[in-house]
């Protein structure tokens, strides 16, 4: 399928400040960490590769990218340990939320996330609430390319990847989450550039909300990303 979304509009109309590239930057070192825990070789570490692609992709300086997968293999003593936590939630207008979060205290984390929704009209609720509304799968977003629509798709087909579609400036592949590594691979060899991959949390059925309401629920976004633990959101907006 293919199409636009009005929800990515929202959230990628901002300027990127310094700020927010702080919180890019310190969001890529934590994902950094927690995926270098299975080794430091991005060549024999796929889910490590993926990320410093993604770092790569949003200019992260090198230094910074060597820095957190060192700690996380273990290389650099006396750092604290990093955990990766997935927390459920309803914001106000009752849009389903997963928000994952990597931190060395999950009860200070909690407690901060569990208080910015509340403050904020929204709720934390029990793990499985919501976690069975979404499925995680593969995501691949390509960079620009000189394929035709009809070559595109004819690569698609045959690489073996489940899904796509067109969201605001992206073109986004979806995968199982088994293939996902696979798929790369083949669209690679089919002559494709790939800007970013990685596992994430897929909705099975979305909310539809008005241009007002989808103002509102971004604002409301916008204060649970900021939280410092915070690396990703996923919901269950079309």
């Amino acid at each position: 399928m293919s199409g636009h979304n009005k929800w990515s509009k929202i959230k990628h109309k901002k300027a990127a400040t310094d700020a927010q590239r702080s919180k890019i930057f310190s969001s890529l070192s934590k994902e950094l960490i927690i995926a270098a825990k299975n080794g430091g070789d991005p060549e024999t570490n796929f889910q490590l590769k993926m990320v410093v692609d993604k770092a790569k992709s949003a200019n992260m300086p090198k230094n910074n990218i060597d820095k957190a997968i060192k700690r996380g293999s273990g290389e650099l003593k006396n750092e604290a340990q990093l955990e990766e936590f997935l927390f459920e939630a309803y914001s106000p207008g009752q849009v389903a939320m997963l928000i994952k979060a990597v931190s060395d205290n999950k009860n200070r984390t909690l407690s901060e996330i569990r208080t910015l929704l509340t403050k904020n009209g929204g709720k934390m609720v029990e793990a499985g609430s919501i976690g069975w509304q979404f499925d995680q799968v593969g995501k691949l977003v390509l960079r620009e390319n000189e394929k035709t629509e009809d070559e595109l798709e004819e690569i698609l087909v045959e690489s073996g990847a489940n899904d796509y579609k067109e969201e605001a400036d992206d073109f986004i592949i979806y995968t199982s989450m088994q293939d996902l590594q696979d798929v790369q691979k083949n669209l690679e060899k089919a002559g494709l550039k790939i800007k970013e991959a990685g596992l994430i949390y897929l909705p099975q059925n979305s909310l539809e909300l008005s241009e007002e309401e989808l103002e509102k629920y971004s604002e409301f976004f916008d204060k649970i990303e900021e939280q410092d633990d915070v690396v990703e959101i996923y919901d269950n907006i079309n």
